[in-house]
């Protein structure tokens, strides 16, 4: 059985903490408690304190992201769990996630229901960054957004520099799990109402979502960005060049440049090809290291 470290990001979610944290202690009396104060202005402290529970401040609030970055590092054991410190995640779903990676998988993910979600928007909104990561990752991807997983810490901490300060970790370490072929499990669970007021801005934040899932995509499976771009490219050149011949039987300017647009945006595919094959490298390279020693921590 693995040791778990459980590292909840948390700004001004006193009226929360208060009571998640005796719960949390209760369902896993003997794990590992970090709470990352992101320059809370509440009694985060004190009540972690109160607790015995870890508690690591920042001077300022640098992000969800950058706390989760921090929980990571102060971490002692091999397993990283993390959870909202909002009380939307209920502590008794924690060993759910952990007998999926006892059944070897690399990450387990908690999968929120579609009742779960607060509004029809992020309902909307949710669904389409799922479909378009699982078209980026190849795999299906069930909840793409949820703050709720579990996963090794020593695959953690090798994506640790993509992950972004703001409300995007799930996005980042998602995708780069699924394209470093780290096998990935989903364990469905009903979110709570969070306490509170939210910190995440939908259509700000949303555009961020897409902006990441993007830029992951790009860097471990960019063949499945370039390619399909260039072809929509090199089909408008070739369908404006045969309407041009038979108006007025010309080959353009506009053709000659949509056509050399799409070979230049597939070469640059191939380009950002060979520079994600040495993240593979990498992972083949950890994933023997771990064979040989399963059980030792980074």
């Amino acid at each position: 059985m693995a040791t778990v470290s459980i590292i909840l990001p948390a700004k001004n979610e006193g009226q929360n903490l208060v009571h998640l944290l005796p719960v949390l202690r209760a369902a896993q009396p003997d794990a590992e408690i970090i709470v990352v104060d992101d320059g809370s202005t509440d009694d985060t402290v004190a009540l972690c304190k109160a607790n015995g529970v870890h508690c690591v401040s920042h001077p300022y609030s640098m992000g969800n992201g950058a706390a989760i970055k921090t929980g990571a590092r102060n971490a002692s054991h091999d397993v990283l769990l993390f959870m909202d410190a909002d009380g939307q995640h209920d502590p008794t779903g924690i060993q759910a996630l952990l007998d999926k990676l006892d059944e070897g998988y690399e990450m387990a993910v908690g999968a929120r229901t579609w009742d779960s979600h607060a509004s029809l928007a992020r309902r909307a909104a949710n669904y389409i960054y799922n479909g378009l990561a699982s078209y980026m990752a190849g795999r299906p991807v069930l909840d793409l957004t949820s703050g709720f997983r579990a996963a090794r810490r020593r695959h953690f901490m090798r994506f640790l520099y993509l992950l972004p300060n703001g409300f995007s970790y799930p996005t980042t370490s998602t995708m780069a799990f699924f394209r470093s072929g780290l096998p990935i499990a989903y364990v469905p669970i009903s979110a709570r109402r969070r306490g509170g007021r939210s910190h995440i801005r939908l259509f700000e934040d949303g555009l961020r979502f897409f902006m990441i899932i993007l830029k992951v995509g790009a860097l471990f499976s960019p063949m499945r960005l370039f390619l399909p771009v260039s072809m929509a490219i090199f089909a408008t050149g070739m369908l404006y060049y045969l309407y041009t011949f038979i108006d007025s039987h010309r080959f353009t300017n506009m053709s000659a440049l949509l056509i050399t647009t799409s070979v230049t945006t597939f070469m640059l595919g191939i380009l950002a090809e060979l520079v994600s094959a040495l993240h593979y490298k990498e992972a083949d390279a950890e994933r023997r290291l771990a064979r040989r020693t399963p059980h030792q921590d980074d």
